[in-house]
């Protein structure tokens, strides 16, 4: 890897936590488009990549969450119970079933395009209260099995789909965005070693680009700490909008390049 493809990994990472942290989302669901489009990550190694991105850069803000005393608690177990099982999952998935680009492009406009539309809506005409009542621990941890199946896929680890969610239905950043975060954490550590033993029986490019993921992870370290101090002093609605606004562009333009 050359070091100007380190920087920009590494500065990648930086701005795309400062960004997402503080909705309790990692920067892993914005930095895959850039790692297959300008780093250049080959298929389905970006998916690992992803994941060890989300190993090193999610203990920055993690640490802020829990020095400020809101890392743990029910719900950070109930989604870690979902996650984990379905990233393994989605991992199996993903080298054995879905290792074409294009179908893989097609997954992630799929999962973005109408993410973004959703957090965009909710946030213009936030749901009424009757309808912002939080889902039962089956219910949550269910969710949590789905999304770690496609994060597991895609690489984001599964909380970083939770989060936008929960959100979405008007519960607090304040209590998303750890548990969110954490879930990110421990379920990407899983896919990641899940996706090493892998790499031995199957054929192609499975492992992760290690050194472009400890790159982009050192900054998503840094970014995620400062993104997580910031957010008590930046506005919900702003946040939840310039995420939809992300997630959209993206998903179009995944969406394009299938068509094309």
């Amino acid at each position: 890897m050359e070091w100007s493809t380190g920087l920009l990994g590494f500065a990648a990472g930086l701005l795309l936590s400062v960004t997402t942290a503080p909705v309790g989302v990692s920067g892993a669901v914005f930095l895959l488009p850039v790692q297959v489009s300008v780093l250049g990550v080959p298929s389905p190694a970006v998916t690992p990549t992803n994941l060890l991105y989300n190993v090193v850069a999610g203990p920055g803000a993690l640490l802020r969450y829990w020095r400020a005393g809101r890392l743990g608690g029910p719900l950070t177990r109930l989604l870690i119970a979902g996650t984990v099982p379905g990233v393994v999952i989605g991992a199996v998935i993903r080298v054995f079933a879905v290792p074409g680009p294009r179908v893989f492009r097609l997954l992630v406009a799929v999962l973005l395009l109408p993410l973004g539309l959703w957090l965009w809506l909710r946030s213009v005409r936030p749901a009424p209260q009757s309808a912002r009542d939080q889902p039962s621990p089956r219910a949550t941890t269910s969710l949590a099995l789905a999304v770690g199946v496609a994060g597991g896929i895609y690489g984001i680890g599964g909380g970083s789909l939770l989060g936008p969610i929960l959100v979405g239905r008007g519960a607090p950043v304040s209590t998303i965005a750890p548990a969110a975060l954490a879930s990110t954490f421990v379920t990407s550590m899983v896919g990641a070693a899940t996706y090493a033993l892998l790499s031995l029986a199957a054929t192609g490019d499975v492992a992760p680009d290690w050194l472009l993921g400890l790159s982009c992870g050192a900054g998503g370290l840094l970014g995620g700490y400062l993104g997580a101090h910031l957010q008590p002093h930046l506005p919900e609605t702003a946040l939840r909008l310039l995420l939809g606004t992300l997630a959209t562009s993206v998903g179009a333009l995944y969406t394009v390049q299938v068509l094309r």
